[in-house]
């Protein structure tokens, strides 16, 4: 529970991007290739250090209450090499930070969303499909407000309780397992003075819906190809800018941010030259080249090459062709001027553009075979049902072993799920209910990317295979 609660980050088919168009402090840009932007040079060994021992969320729980949260002693679990300090000491997804104040207090970062267990091994970059956002975080908050010393320590406390406190209800999301960055991020803006950062306890412009749109996180290890952050080709220009934008949970000056962004260069430096672990289990080798050859008649034109010389064309797909559920992608180019004029003004906008687009990136499939569920919000559990949409469950969760992780699929490639008979209303508790993916909720839908439904189950079968080795 302590872990959920310190967290905090007429339609064109394909066609040329003329890129982002401004009007009004609002970029948006049209379907098509996402042309690319120079980024910072920055040291990839600088910023691994970073990344494992600072955080851009730099308010928190004073440290002492938080070892009071945890009774006995207890081990930290698995590890990066390269903890060190208090961090050797803290599970991988928190940070010591000492405060202006010279309070001691512990935060989330980057990894609680950006990190995962494959196959018994801690892997970086790999998304959290697993991670839990559906519970209160206020509810821990006021519960660790008893454990708290008088003075300097409650006054680091007020600040971190006051900045969640606010955003809760945008943050929390309706499925165990989906992310909700994409409506964290404007919760945090609408409390914040774009051009100095100040925080409002009342909102200065209007919250986003507080019921989070489902996000499922992608891979790390792609952020060397992509020319935009997000989905719908969101989050071009400079990259850091974009990334550090979870800092706005705690950073309450431009000077801060500027701080924040000096060091993420290197971290993103870092990201950028991740490569995706390799397929852990035997691979038929004969039947993946065939499978190379299905996927250069199916696959290619949207996703890129793969081998010796990769290619890959960050291309935004239509909603009309790709026809996959609509809803994130329209909320962030319709229903989003005013954030988007936020981050436009904002120090944040100065090297970047948000320049959203109607539809979504195909993404690059590096890895892809360790990535499930797929689809942007999750909704489809292995990639055999990808492949064959007349196969996908409506209503599943997944099938979890005795230490709460599901079993790899190394036929559907995927974790093991279970196809249920009924959806959230049909739920006998709210444990269930949680846990239960129903694609017939609003940005649920498990609909389109038909693109494998006309191959023949052995070419199928081959293009399985062939992921396996990407």
């Amino acid at each position: 529970m302590l872990h959920v609660l310190l967290i905090l980050p007429t339609l064109a088919l394909l066609g040329c991007d003329r890129g982002p168009t401004e009007k009004d402090g609002v970029y948006k840009a049209e379907v098509g290739e996402i042309p690319a932007s120079p980024q910072r040079p920055g040291d990839p060994d600088t910023g691994y250090d970073a990344l494992l021992n600072r955080s851009v969320v730099t308010c928190g729980l004073p440290y002492g209450a938080y070892l009071k949260t945890r009774g006995a002693a207890q081990d930290a679990g698995p590890q990066f090499p390269g903890r060190t300090g208090r961090n050797a000491e803290l599970p991988y997804m928190l940070t010591s930070h000492v405060a202006a104040s010279g309070v001691e207090i512990v935060t989330s970062n980057c990894l609680a969303c950006h990190a995962s267990t494959f196959n018994g091994e801690l892997v970086m970059g790999l998304g959290n499909e697993f991670l839990d956002l559906t519970a209160d975080p206020w509810v821990g908050i006021e519960a660790a407000a008893a454990l708290v010393e008088d003075g300097p320590e409650a006054t680091e406390w007020r600040r971190w309780a006051d900045r969640v406190g606010a955003i809760a209800d945008s943050m929390m999301t309706d499925t165990v397992g989906v992310n909700s960055a994409n409506n964290l991020t404007p919760a945090l803006m609408a409390h914040r003075d774009p051009e100095t950062l100040a925080w409002s306890d009342t909102p200065l412009i209007e919250p986003p819906p507080q019921t989070p749109l489902p996000v499922s996180v992608p891979p790390w290890w792609n952020v060397g190809k992509k020319h935009a952050m997000f989905y719908n080709g969101e989050g071009r220009g400079d990259h850091v800018r974009y990334m550090i934008l979870a800092s706005t949970t705690c950073t309450d000056s431009v000077e801060e941010a500027a701080e924040i962004d000096a060091w993420f260069v290197d971290v993103r430096a870092y990201l950028a030259s991740l490569q995706p672990p390799e397929y852990p289990f035997p691979i038929d080798r004969a039947l993946a080249e065939r499978g190379a050859a299905v996927f250069e008649k199916t696959c290619k034109e949207c996703h890129g090459t793969y081998g010796e010389t990769p290619t890959y064309p960050n291309r935004v797909i239509a909603l009309g062709k790709v026809e996959t559920d609509p809803e994130l992608a329209r909320k962030g180019f319709s229903d989003a001027d005013r954030f988007l004029k936020w981050f436009g003004r904002s120090f944040y906008g100065e090297l970047s553009q948000a320049a959203p687009a109607l539809g979504y990136v195909a993404p690059p499939l590096d890895g892809v075979w360790a990535t499930a569920p797929y689809l942007h919000n999750g909704s489809v559990p292995t990639l055999a049902a990808l492949l064959d949409s007349r196969s996908r469950p409506t209503f599943w969760r997944f099938d979890r072993e005795g230490d709460g992780r599901p079993a790899y699929d190394e036929v559907g490639l995927g974790w093991t799920y279970r196809a249920l008979d009924h959806g959230k209303a049909g739920a006998m508790s709210w444990e269930e209910r949680n846990h239960i993916y129903d694609t017939g909720l609003p940005g649920y839908g498990n609909q389109g990317h038909t693109f494998g439904d006309d191959l023949t189950g052995p070419e199928r079968l081959a293009l399985l295979e062939y992921l396996k080795t990407l």
